[in-house]
């Protein structure tokens, strides 16, 4: 039994040593020297402080800031987490069309991600048509031209990636953070 014992001992060690101590350290300091910003988990800073990640949305109110889309789990990443309400549930259809009701936009067509939460909920960026719905009401209260403001939207708006992943995107969190540097809110 101990001849059968020993090695099941000695690779059960050495996978262990080489699986769970070499490979992670590996990765993490190979993560560390390539990409150490995205490694740290894409914090955003203002002022030396951070005040986000660019990855996780974070709530926005008032009338000065641009929101993000609604999200099911009210931006807690502990909770991640869709609605799982299909297209056909009549409790979706009765939260779509209260947020449209809270936009004021009536019989207007109003951008997909404006009205419908993210499948994780913690989804940090918009559409630029989303934004751009935004952009009257954000420039009013900031007291801004709104060619100003569409001049900083077009200017935080990201390409695909390599040009054919993905859509156009806007990250809400740097560009709210342009905006307070533009004009500060005083709502």
């Amino acid at each position: 039994m101990l001849t059968q014992l020993r090695p099941a001992l000695v690779l059960f060690v050495g996978f262990t040593l080489v699986t769970g101590i070499a490979y992670p350290l590996a990765v993490t300091g190979i993560a560390q020297g390539v990409f150490p910003a995205q490694a740290n988990g894409s914090l955003v800073e203002r002022g030396g402080t951070v005040v986000g990640s660019a990855l996780i949305g974070q709530a926005f109110s008032g009338e000065g800031y641009f929101h993000l889309r609604p999200s099911a789990v009210d931006y807690d990443a502990s909770a991640s987490s869709g609605t799982n309400l299909g297209a056909t549930s009549g409790a979706l259809a009765a939260h779509v069309a209260a947020r449209r009701e809270a936009l004021g936009l009536g019989d207007a067509l109003a951008p997909a991600d404006a009205v419908t939460a993210s499948g994780s909920g913690l989804d940090p960026h918009i559409t630029p048509a989303n934004a751009a719905a935004q952009i009257e009401r954000v420039a009013a209260a900031r007291g801004l031209p709104a060619e100003e403001v569409a001049a900083l939207v077009a200017a935080h708006t990201e390409s695909p990636v390599f040009g054919i992943f993905g859509e156009p995107a806007i990250n809400v969190l740097k560009l709210n953070i342009s905006l307070d540097e533009l004009a500060p809110d005083n709502g």
